[in-house]
């Protein structure tokens, strides 16, 4: 499939958006090196030349016709609010929220700010480190070359978020991001970049929900967004996400990870709200013994369209992935599960699997999960997938109606147990807490 430009798009559109600054006119209006304008250039051409999906066993299961591109205006520059809050919430490292164009609120503990952390947007870091946010993103390494999205994000974003973690340097308490989106006919391209130097640890949470003005009915928002995670040798990551946008919103969403020799990261992520989300997830095991374990949670309702894909390629000797992904689909909503394992010559000794698998709750749900591997190395510990579509399961309603609960109660506690693991995963108690309480209200009873 290929991307559908609205009519009137001028030449040279990315998305087709109604307003869409060129990367030329972002980069001058923020006063940007030349080396950044180079790479939104390089970025911008890509990004025209790549499909809407590059793999031509997933073609068949994209389909933008949800999305109005045509309709909503991109943001020219976002900046800070008049008075940014400076407050951390409790057991956090540090908070830098978004509340549509704007920072509203920044700021970092006392033990993150003295060992050199750095939570903050790139127009102030290109004024504090220049060299630092260059290292990282020039060239475009910390995104896949071969998706159109996250190229237009990279070459057109107002936005960018930097978080770094010096060399060794343990935080106890998480860094959030916030992003409140959802002003109908506008949108949002920002980037996030994640770095985390030698033996360095931490927890990184990223909450996206909904700003006022997203009844049903209102005009679509976008948000386009990346999360570029760099793991230097023996760092760790958790990284936990909350999505719940509200219903007029789409949301394309690209996460992709290098993770560097004994270096070991963690993924537990939840899809909830929006009209429309695709996400896609890279995870590039470079180095020796390096891990990722990732969970991935979506639950749909109404005529939700979800479309989810990670790919995991093992590179160094050693590596081992393990993903998971679990869906839950009520009513009309669709949810596609994709995913692809790449062990290359090099990477002996690999470990991975890839799990997909939905429950349906309606006759009218669909879902389709595409577990795959491609391997180019015999000597590997392990290599399998899995998957599976259904309804709840009668046996498991049926046991616990013989303990006396009622059936809807029966097949509120598989489903929401079902999801529980990636709830588990999430840091901060309130956070979690949140997270439950929005997966109950997304529960229709008498199914």
């Amino acid at each position: 499939m290929t991307l559908t430009m609205p009519a009137g798009a001028p030449a040279g559109a990315l998305l087709g958006l109604a307003a869409e600054p060129s990367p030329r006119d972002l980069a001058r209006e923020m006063g940007e090196p030349d080396w950044l304008v180079a790479d939104r250039v390089a970025a911008a051409a890509l990004a025209l030349e790549l499909p809407v999906e590059s793999n031509a066993l997933f073609t068949t299961y994209v389909d933008l016709r949800p999305v109005r591109f045509g309709e909503m205006a991109a943001y020219a520059r976002t900046g800070d609010a008049r008075a940014v809050s400076p407050a951390v919430p409790e057991g956090a490292s540090a908070l830098l929220e978004v509340r549509d164009d704007t920072v509203v609120a920044r700021g970092l503990s006392p033990e993150a700010a003295a060992r050199g952390v750095i939570v903050d947007t790139f127009e102030h870091v290109l004024h504090r480190d220049p060299g630092l946010l260059r290292r990282l993103i020039e060239g475009g390494a910390t995104l896949p070359d071969n998706d159109r999205f996250a190229q237009a994000a990279r070459a057109a974003f107002t936005l960018g978020v930097l978080v770094h973690v010096p060399d060794g340097v343990e935080l106890a308490g998480p860094i959030v991001l916030r992003w409140v989106q959802g002003e109908p006919g506008r949108a949002l391209l920002a980037r996030t970049v994640v770095s985390l130097g030698r033996d360095a640890h931490a927890t990184f949470l990223e909450e996206q929900v909904a700003s006022g003005g997203t009844e049903d009915g209102a005009g679509q928002a976008l948000w386009m967004g990346t999360t570029e995670v760099v793991l230097d040798r023996g760092a760790t990551l958790d990284v936990a996400g909350q999505e719940n946008f509200g219903p007029n919103t789409v949301a394309f969403v690209n996460r992709h990870a290098s993770v560097g020799e004994s270096a070991a990261l963690t993924w537990a992520l939840a899809v909830v709200g929006g009209a429309y989300v695709k996400s896609r997830i890279d995870n590039v095991l470079v180095g020796r013994g390096g891990g990722v374990h990732q969970a991935e949670i979506a639950f749909g309702g109404g005529d939700q369209r979800f479309d989810l894909t990670s790919y995991t390629r093992h590179q160094g000797m050693d590596t081992t992935g393990d993903l998971l992904s679990k869906g839950i689909f009520q009513g009309t909503s669709r949810g596609f599960f994709k995913g692809l394992i790449q062990i290359e010559r090099s990477a002996r000794g690999t470990d991975s699997f890839l799990g997909e698998f939905s429950m349906l709750l309606d006759r009218k749900a669909r879902s389709v999960t595409i577990p795959s591997l491609e391997i180019d190395q015999p000597d590997v510990r392990r290599a399998s997938h899995s998957s599976s579509v259904g309804p709840v399961d009668e046996a498991q309603i049926f046991y616990l109606m013989s303990r006396g609960i009622s059936r809807d109660l029966a097949r509120k506690f598989i489903v929401l147990g079902f999801l529980e693991p990636v709830v588990a995963r999430i840091p901060l108690p309130a956070a979690q807490d949140r997270l439950r309480e929005l997966l109950d209200r997304k529960w229709i009873p008498g199914r």
